[in-house]
């Protein structure tokens, strides 16, 4: 006889607790602890190990110095930007988390990526759509593949029946929410299914080598949803960002065992699919005849790319008590301390101008190195005169009113070259790293927030 034991979750964030709580310790959330029924089986009939025929390896303890350190041979995807962001190319036997809001395309991306695999045996497991609706999917995509399958399953227990017939060499499982094994006596989407499921899945990753993706929903908050170890267990995970009604989307690494954690690739959405951006910075900037104040150009770096972004700034009279403070892809907290060295260095009266900030393209960047565009753009606005075409910025804002010097400004230089922009605005003291540089872009170096606002007005 099997052991029969239940316990409290916390529906938020995974918390387990033998007895019923009105608020969770972990996360402060209210009413959220659900029961749910757990049958423990004997461990060698516990999902994928039911169908793993190989013997058991013993494991035994080994020096460091004795290990011999191989580089990763990677399964390269006809997706640039997918293979940038996973660090290369996706690693076999790794388990890859892919989280975003419904209706962004993360079926969309996968089952083009899946398709255009040619050379491999893909399985496409959909526990949310019929067959009919990802053929019509398919066609649209316009990719023929002939080795290329597909299974509408939610039991983990016929999926790895017919993974063992199929062998694939790529797993994509649309959505993890949806499976349910039958070793777990709760509905699909709880808390203990998510995390048995995911388990059985990372086993099976381990030891057959066989990469699979997990595809995951988000919770209203934003945050991945099911228990936070979901996080944990898998090698990678994607966040899948952007407006449903803007055509760009942006795939970003939160978290990633075989790469940068601060890799970014940008994709368009077309009538074919998903289209990867090459040059995010051409579509990044607005290409505009007249000369409009408010405007200013950053450069900044995510992950290994360097981009040139537009900031946009609208500084108006408060009609209001209190003035407004609105900021979207920028910290909030970062646009107070900027106008706090502006108040005090420069005195400019923000106190009583209602001030909003927008990073054009629905980008969120957190590099420091666009604190003084967004000054600038500040002041321009505040000043209502355009600031002068083919000039962008490079620099951190300290508290003194110093312009600080930044990370990698040779590559940064370089972008704004490239992009034929005339003038570039750095710290000086960033002047020893571009001392044996040669660019055909003027680098002008300023030291102080003062002697910014005397040369550009």
């Amino acid at each position: 006889m099997s052991k029969v034991k239940k316990a409290f979750f916390c529906q938020n964030c995974g918390y387990e607790s033998v007895k019923w709580i009105g608020q969770c310790p972990s996360c402060n959330q209210w009413n959220s602890f659900v029961e749910e029924i757990i049958q423990k089986e004997t461990a060698k009939s516990n999902g994928w190990e039911n169908y793993n025929e190989t013997t058991e390896r013993t494991n035994k303890t080994i020096q460091l110095n004795e290990i011999k350190s191989n580089e990763e041979k990677r399964l390269l995807t006809a997706d640039v930007e997918l293979n940038r962001v996973l660090g290369g190319g996706i690693v076999p036997g790794s388990v890859i988390l892919v989280a975003g809001e419904p209706g962004i395309g993360k079926s969309t991306l996968f089952l083009q990526n899946g398709l255009q695999m040619s050379d491999r045996i893909v399985l496409y497991i959909s526990g949310e759509e019929s067959e009919q609706q990802i053929k019509m999917r398919a066609d649209r995509l316009n990719i023929s593949n002939e080795s290329f399958y597909l299974l509408t399953e939610t039991s983990t227990q016929i999926i790895f029946q017919e993974i063992k017939k199929l062998k694939p060499d790529l797993v994509i499982i649309d959505s993890i929410q949806t499976l349910q094994t039958p070793y777990i006596d709760s509905s699909p989407g709880s808390i203990s299914q998510i995390r048995e499921c995911a388990s059985e899945f990372q086993r099976f990753a381990k030891e057959t080598n066989t990469p699979v993706f997990l595809i995951g929903h988000i919770t209203k908050e934003g945050t991945i949803a099911g228990p936070k170890i979901l996080e944990h267990m898998v090698d990678t995970v994607l966040q899948f960002e952007g407006d449903r009604h803007y055509a760009y989307r942006i795939l970003r690494t939160l978290k990633n065992r075989y790469g940068s954690t601060s890799e970014l690739g940008i994709y368009e959405m077309t009538d074919a699919g998903m289209r990867a951006v090459t040059n995010p910075s051409e579509i990044l900037i607005t290409q505009k005849e007249d000369q409009l104040s408010g405007i200013a150009i950053a450069a900044t770096i995510e992950g290994m790319r360097p981009l040139l972004i537009e900031i946009q700034a609208l500084v108006t009279q408060s009609i209001y008590g209190t003035p407004q403070r609105t900021v979207s892809g920028f910290d909030l907290r970062r646009l107070q301390l900027l106008l706090a060295v502006l108040e005090k260095r420069g005195g400019f009266h923000f106190g009583v101008k209602d001030v909003f900030i927008n990073i054009a393209g629905g980008l969120k960047i957190e590099d420091p190195s666009i604190d003084l565009a967004v000054l600038c753009a500040l002041l321009s606005s505040f000043e209502d005169t355009p600031l002068p075409q083919h000039i962008c910025f490079a620099g951190e804002v300290g508290l003194s009113g110093e312009i600080r010097a930044v990370n990698r400004i040779d590559q940064r230089i370089a972008e704004a070259e490239k992009l034929g922009f005339e003038k570039i605005i750095v710290s000086k003291y960033n002047q020893k790293g571009l001392a044996k540089q040669k660019f055909n872009i003027e680098i002008v170096t300023m030291g102080q927030v003062e002697e910014l606002y005397r040369y550009l007005f």
